[in-house]
């Protein structure tokens, strides 16, 4: 796929002038780096103008709906075009969308691995948001000038979740080393899914490889479902313990009585989605704006409202960001040990 990429960096050179509040042209560059106090003001009557943004987004469910209107409330006039996707669906459209120099997109919320091969690729704009000293340095993606290419808008926290009517509080473990005593023999599964692969990338990392075949003797089950469903198996007690449980998905299922308890271990990976802003926006006076919602703290109160994690909030427990300094190659290839890792983890699987 970077190869794709790079066979078109040529088309990527200049971007078409766009009209800020004045009457004078200006380079996307330039607005994206626009800092002033009036640059809401700024955008928001550019955005006007272009009347629409196309937004590109993996969040799921009701989340991405709910922002989008939000944003339009406080927006009257700026219409949200919306294409929900995963990060590979995402990535072959805006490579598709590239070869026939089709621009459409103008702000993508997805997650890190796809942003990095834009970024590599010229495919982002470096902007200014107005909220971002609130961000922890590694939740931004730093380009010069004090600009950003992302920056993390939600996360989703990975940790162990167990069925309390089964494990006793005394035995559920509370750090990496608890899944290998010898009482959790038999009850602890996996999810198969992308979730699964994050976590043995963690123990990896931050316990080694002399540990995980450590795990391996207490024959714990890969279930090749979502961190969602597998929560639903440790809540129905087939399942007594899973470390591939999503803190938000057990906030839920706590306020409908599930006899379950969340737990963070030594580290907490965190699923994260970020908001970059294409280079070749159509509507770029839209797109600055939405990326600026989405980061401030109207956005942010829609993503909490959905039990997402705030970058800007300290929950007590050392979150890990696998992507993290890491080019999108290097991440491909470590994914791709982390899941042979994980499928050689069980004696079953189902």
């Amino acid at each position: 796929m970077k190869s794709v990429f790079s066979a078109l960096l040529f088309a990527l050179a200049l971007v078409s002038p766009v009209s800020a509040q004045t009457s004078k042209p200006i380079s996307i560059e330039q607005l994206a780096a626009y800092n002033k106090p009036d640059r809401e003001n700024v955008l928001y009557s550019g955005a006007k103008s272009e009347g629409k943004i196309t937004w590109y987004t993996s969040l799921a469910g009701e989340s991405y709906k709910q922002l989008a209107a939000a944003f339009e409330a406080k927006y009257p006039g700026v219409k949200v075009e919306s294409y929900r996707a995963t990060r590979q669906e995402m990535s072959a459209r805006i490579t598709a969308e590239s070869q026939a120099q089709r621009y459409i997109v103008d702000t993508i919320e997805t997650t890190i691995p796809l942003l990095k091969l834009l970024k590599e690729n010229s495919m982002l704009v470096p902007y200014y948001f107005p909220t971002q000293a609130k961000f922890p340095d590694n939740t931004k993606e730093k380009a010069a000038k004090g600009l950003v290419f992302w920056a993390i808008d939600r996360e989703s926290h990975i940790g162990l979740a167990y069925n309390k009517n089964s494990i006793a509080s005394n035995l559920a473990p509370r750090n990496y080393d608890g899944l290998l005593r010898p009482e959790l023999k038999d009850k602890t599964a996996f999810a198969g899914s992308d979730t699964g692969v994050t976590v043995i990338g963690a123990m990896l990392k931050f316990k080694g490889e002399e540990y995980v075949k450590k795990l391996k003797s207490q024959n714990p089950a890969i279930h090749n479902v979502s961190g969602r469903a597998l929560l639903d198996l440790v809540i129905s007690g087939e399942v007594g313990v899973s470390p591939t449980i999503f803190r938000n998905h057990v906030e839920v299922s706590l306020k409908a009585g599930a006899p379950i308890e969340w737990i963070p271990m030594d580290v907490v990976p965190a699923n994260s989605g970020s908001t970059g802003v294409s280079a070749k926006a159509p509507h770029p006076h839209a797109a600055l704006l939405l990326a600026d919602f989405i980061l401030g703290a109207g956005g942010q109160k829609v993503l909490e409202q959905y039990e997402y994690g705030n970058p800007t909030k300290d929950y007590g427990f050392k979150r890990w960001y696998p992507e993290q300094g890491l080019s999108a190659e290097q991440i491909d290839k470590l994914e791709e040990k982390w899941r042979a890792t994980l499928r050689d983890l069980p004696k079953r699987s189902f």
